[in-house]
């Protein structure tokens, strides 16, 4: 059986399960910002000072289409030159609003599900080391890997960092599913021959062919069937 998820969607009675080969994934890989975290609040902030710092007439959701590149990427995307001066204020700035920073609801006893179900956990994102790793420590959960931009590799949509985190575990991609909420991580994904499920809760859209999408962070214990999931528990 194919351990690759089907694009049907969830059923909402009568017990059945997604459409996956549970015991054939066993690693968990996610994107952080939209997926774990609800960030947001803190990108819109960032990007005022940036806007105000350097002059720059391109609104939030300019910005907010290209999340899930590298801050550089991002800026090619954009147009904009001198890339570096508007990072460091974006960090800075960042830094400054982290208390703006949320958990999105059921995620932390989701990846604690998943740990206690022996599933390897590991984080692909392009947020900086040193942001998001205050962010992680919050959710109290031993990740085998984190890879962010500060690592060898192309950024997403490369597959280099979901492939590089796999080498990290001791995994071969067909182990694998990757939670993003972005286009470039269904790509990323795509690339990098890993499963991949649409985190609905999160920031963007995905692409065709259309993925899984999972509804909400407890949605993705029915969909990985870690445990008994009695019906309409979830809902």
């Amino acid at each position: 059986m194919s351990s690759r998820p089907t694009s049907s969607p969830a059923p909402t009675s009568g017990g059945t399960r997604w459409g996956f080969d549970a015991d054939a994934v066993r690693v968990l890989l996610l994107d952080l910002d939209g997926v774990l975290v609800d960030t947001r609040p803190v990108m819109e902030r960032a990007w005022h000072q940036v806007r105000k710092d350097h002059g720059l007439d391109v609104p939030f959701g300019e910005y907010e289409r290209h999340l899930g590149r590298p801050f550089a990427d991002i800026m090619q995307q954009l147009g904009l030159a001198d890339a570096e001066p508007i990072h460091q204020t974006y960090s800075k700035a960042s830094t400054a609003a982290s208390h703006l920073a949320r958990q999105f609801d059921g995620v932390m006893e989701v990846l604690h599900a998943f740990a206690a179900a022996d599933w390897r956990l590991g984080i692909v994102t392009s947020k900086p080391l040193s942001r998001a790793t205050p962010l992680l420590a919050q959710l109290g959960v031993p990740f085998g890997t984190v890879r962010t931009p500060n690592g060898v590799g192309r950024g997403k949509p490369a597959p280099d960092p979901i492939l590089l985190a796999l080498i990290d575990l001791g995994a071969d991609p067909a182990d694998a599913l990757y939670v993003g909420d972005m286009a470039v991580d269904q790509e990323a994904a795509r690339r990098a021959g890993v499963s991949y499920v649409h985190a609905g809760w999160g920031y963007g859209t995905p692409s065709p062919p259309a993925p899984v999408v999972a509804a909400s962070p407890k949605e993705l214990l029915r969909l990985m069937d870690t445990g008994p999931i009695l019906e309409g528990s979830l809902v």
